[in-house]
């Protein structure tokens, strides 16, 4: 699997260092929202684009499931983020800082079956194996199981790893219902040309953040936050976006915009309202 992922995919755990002689070089880890394959594929062309527009040296480190990647952020391995996995409040004391997004529509928690399943009501999946991408996802998984458990309905978790293969347990037979976020369901329908059967849908929230880590020097943060907000301006950068978008079923080419805490309010509210027993 390395050799499919190229150079770009850094698997090192080192500090970035900075010589008299040369730039340090950051860590960039955006969550699996596809398997290892689909997200490299997505990221890596990006990833090599800012860094030579911005003149700062970024390399992508990505683990096998969004949960690995995750553990790399929350060791302080990385120093760049694409992610909604730091919003709980004991998170937010890490000391991230928000200054990018997707300009694209708001996504949204959803629980799905198959349009050919006889199951109609959430009540129905009392029980039930349900797939989900892995216990990190927020709006993939905490959010719809919160909704779950807030109506009392018990269904039996199954982790896939990644969305793609919470996906593909659904449609194997092996759960019985999945839980998603809506730009990933759309995006899996309209690839793998699978039909879907929405069941309940949550209010919206904002796309992943681009974050930086205190350790990322201002200068640095600016050249690369200003290499994303102008990529879709830029011919060759819009062509990349389009084609990685191309490359993982993104109904849309969303662009980089400038963001700040106050977009990602509602995951604050989200987690204010949740069930005790959420995990």
């Amino acid at each position: 699997m390395k050799a499919l992922l190229a150079p770009a995919l850094a698997l090192s755990c080192l500090l970035p260092t900075l010589s008299a002689a040369q730039q340090p070089t950051y860590r960039f880890s955006p969550v699996n929202q596809w398997d290892i394959t689909k997200t490299a594929a997505y990221w890596n062309p990006i990833v090599q684009y800012i860094s030579e527009k911005s003149g700062v040296k970024l390399e992508l480190k990505i683990g096998r499931t969004s949960a690995d990647t995750t553990s790399y952020v929350l060791a302080q391995e990385v120093e760049f983020v694409f992610s909604n996995h730091l919003f709980s409040p004991e998170r937010e004391t890490l000391g991230w800082k928000i200054f990018g997004r997707r300009q694209a529509p708001e996504i949204h928690g959803q629980i799905a079956v198959p349009e050919d399943s006889p199951i109609t009501r959430l009540e129905e999946l009392a029980g039930q194996d349900m797939a989900f991408a892995g216990p990190e996802a927020f709006i993939g998984y905490k959010v719809p199981y919160a909704y779950l458990l807030s109506r009392n309905i018990e269904v039996k978790p199954v982790f896939g790893g990644n969305q793609n293969a919470a996906f593909a347990q659904l449609f194997a037979g092996k759960a019985k219902a999945v839980g998603s976020n809506s730009a990933l369901v759309e995006g899996y329908a309209t690839r793998e040309n699978k039909k879907f059967r929405v069941l309940w849908t949550s209010e919206g929230y904002h796309d992943l953040a681009l974050m930086a880590s205190g350790k990322v020097a201002e200068k640095d943060l600016k050249a690369v936050a200003n290499a994303f907000f102008n990529m879709h301006k830029d011919p060759r950068g819009k062509d990349i976006l389009s084609r990685s978008g191309q490359e993982v079923g993104l109904p849309e080419t969303p662009s980089f915009v400038p963001a700040t805490q106050a977009d990602y309010t509602s995951y604050k509210r989200f987690y204010q309202k949740a069930p005790k027993n959420l995990h």
